[in-house]
């Protein structure tokens, strides 16, 4: 490097090649020092400057391009105000080469100095320089003193100078500890930072079994703490984009990063980063990028342009992978100018932050397989509803939120040879095949037992009771029965008995609610013999019979009574909403269900 003068261009010769020795620049750079004042080296500078009576001393550091002065004294200007010069002004940097001490009484005879820009700018011609060391025993610089005039350097100088250049070394080797005990600890803190990532992740991960929703928690997981930004990309089948999650740490650029995965779909070339971790399976690492690899690999220009907004100066990118080895898609991370470059142990953390995600995709798309599987069971398994004169009928179904199991809710409703109308609900104890067998064969039962005959409905649970024991169906379910008796323009009678299910609720015309409480009786396949009560009502024209299973009303935070006085005050004034649209009320806000709900509606016409 010169300072760009035509003398300083006509006389600069190439540097030792020693300069640019790689562990020496470490240590250099492990100093943390620059061309700033340091009060320390200052101090060496000027007991330098008094002891051997010099107007100029240097605490003189070499790097591969230049010198500067942490330490300093006498020097003109401009150069006390830059604490540093070209090498074409440096005597230090032959120090640094020799790695001994170079002592000139005047180096204009020299020919290794006598060019040097130093002489004339600095005004150097007497040069005494002792070299500055690491534990190593590398020569980062030197300590030197410098006078204007030719000058015969007594051993006792020199000596002087070679102590003070011996405690100079120490205070940077002290310099270049105390970095390095910073950067261990940096380090140890890092660690422990991707532990507790990598756990959260699996928490993350472990948190559900939706491939989307685990996506987008995966993607807030790693961002801000790993990176600036991330894209998480699945590929289905055929090697398209099925999944594309996108996130930036600034909420003010939540568009333009989705825009940007938006894109991504059909916007990589084939030199994209991406698009070879998914072809190969191998990760990249980029610890220094720019747009230019951008553009490089997308094929839409507004990407690069979104790009230089999101920031980009570092990235890498990994395979997920699923069992066997297969690439499911790719994580990629990045960050912007302002954040440290990615580094080999980022994308280690990487690395096993896609592992993870492969198994819970993984485990995602199988939960998919069988919860598809269990609900077309367990749909098969529900009737479809009559349509009657005088009455509509409508009914709902919804299993619990993350469970694969089948069910043991039911509902029911047909019509007697008589015009009658059978409605029932029901809830079989567990949640697995056999309470799916099992309600199956309640439903049957409640069927065979109730159908063309007139008995009154409490009769007929007390004829199932005696079936399921008959039988020997080992099992505790709960079940209410009703009968309807349509009447045209009047109203409709109806009778009910119920063995220990959550009571049904009538939503009158005119927006009214009422609860149909009686006496608790034990559930259906506990009791032993017993006669089960009828109870008698009306339906109005407009009036709503509903029918529910405990997954409406029950949580985990709240009592069933809290439950049920939140589903009336949800259904009060809600007699003139179509019938379809009262179910969807009910059900639309929970969220995450814990337990399968089943719900029949009756409306009188």
């Amino acid at each position: 490097m010169t300072d760009g003068s035509p003398a300083t261009t006509r006389r600069s010769i190439d540097p030792p090649a020693s300069l640019g020795d790689p562990a020496r620049l470490r240590a250099l750079a492990d100093t943390g020092l620059d061309a700033e004042p340091d009060e320390a080296f200052d101090r060496f500078a000027r007991l330098v400057s008094d002891l051997l009576e010099t107007p100029i001393a240097l605490v003189s550091l070499v790097s591969a391009d230049r010198q500067f002065f942490p330490g300093a004294v006498g020097l003109p200007q401009p150069w006390s105000e830059r604490r540093q010069t070209p090498l074409s002004h440096s005597f230090c940097q032959h120090v640094v080469d020799i790695e001994v001490p170079m002592v000139l009484p005047d180096a204009r005879i020299y020919p290794r100095v006598r060019n040097n820009l130093g002489i004339e700018d600095l005004g150097v011609v007497a040069y005494a320089g002792m070299p500055l060391t690491d534990l190593s025993g590398r020569v980062l610089g030197s300590l030197c003193a410098i006078d204007s005039k030719p000058r015969a350097w007594t051993k006792a100088q020199l000596r002087t100078l070679a102590d003070l250049a011996a405690a100079c070394s120490s205070e940077l080797r002290l310099r270049i500890a105390l970095d390095g005990a910073r950067e261990a600890q940096r380090l140890a803190v890092q660690a422990h930072e991707r532990l507790e990532l990598l756990a959260g992740v699996s928490e993350t991960l472990a948190g559900t079994l939706e491939v989307g929703t685990a996506l987008r928690r995966l993607a807030s997981t790693m961002v801000p703490p790993l990176a600036d930004w991330c894209l998480l990309t699945l590929i289905g089948p055929t090697g398209q984009h099925r999944e594309v999650v996108s996130v930036h740490r600034d909420p003010a650029r939540t568009e333009d990063v989705s825009r940007f995965g938006e894109l991504l779909r059909t916007g990589l070339s084939s030199e994209s980063v991406i698009r070879a971790v998914l072809r190969t399976g191998e990760p990249r690492l980029g610890s220094m990028a720019s747009l230019a690899d951008v553009t490089r690999g997308t094929t839409d220009p507004e990407m690069t342009s979104i790009a230089g907004r999101l920031g980009i100066a570092s990235y890498l990118s990994v395979p997920v992978r699923g069992v066997g080895g297969t690439v499911l898609g790719a994580i990629t991370l990045v960050n912007g100018p302002q954040r440290q470059p990615f580094d080999d142990r980022d994308l280690l953390t990487a690395v096993d932050i896609g592992r993870r995600a492969g198994q819970a995709v993984g485990n995602s798309s199988m939960y998919g397989e069988q919860r598809h599987v269990a609900e077309v069971l367990q749909h098969s398994m529900l009737p479809r509803l009559p349509v009657v004169a005088h009455l509509e009928l409508t009914a709902r179904y919804q299993p619990a939120a993350d469970r694969v199991e089948v069910g043991g809710d039911w509902y029911d409703a047909f019509v007697q040879p008589d015009g009658d109308v059978i409605a029932a609900i029901g809830d079989v104890a567990g949640h697995d095949i056999e309470a799916a067998a099992t309600m199956g064969q309640l439903r049957n039962l409640v069927r065979g037992n109730a159908f063309g005959r007139s008995d009154e409905v409490g009769a007929l649970l007390s004829n199932l009771d005696d079936a399921i024991r008959g039988l020997r169906l080992a099992t505790a379910a709960t079940a209410m029965l009703v009968r309807l008796r349509p009447q045209r323009g009047g109203v409709h009678e109806v009778s009910w008995a119920n063995a220990g299910h959550p009571a049904a609720l009538v939503v009158r015309a005119g927006g009214a609610v009422e609860i149909l409480e009686a006496t608790p009786e034990p559930l259906l396949g506990l009791a032993r013999p017993m006669p089960r009560t009828s109870r008698s009502m009306s339906l109005a024209a407009g009036d709503t019979l509903l029918l529910y299973t405990d997954g409406l009303i029950e949580r985990r935070d709240r009592s069933v009574d809290e439950g049920v006085a939140e589903l009336v005050e949800r259904l009060t004034g809600a007699d003139t909403l179509p019938l379809d649209e009262l179910c969807d009320l009910l059900l639309d806000p929970i969220p995450r269900r814990e337990d399968d709900t089943a719900l029949l509606a009756v409306r009188a016409r």
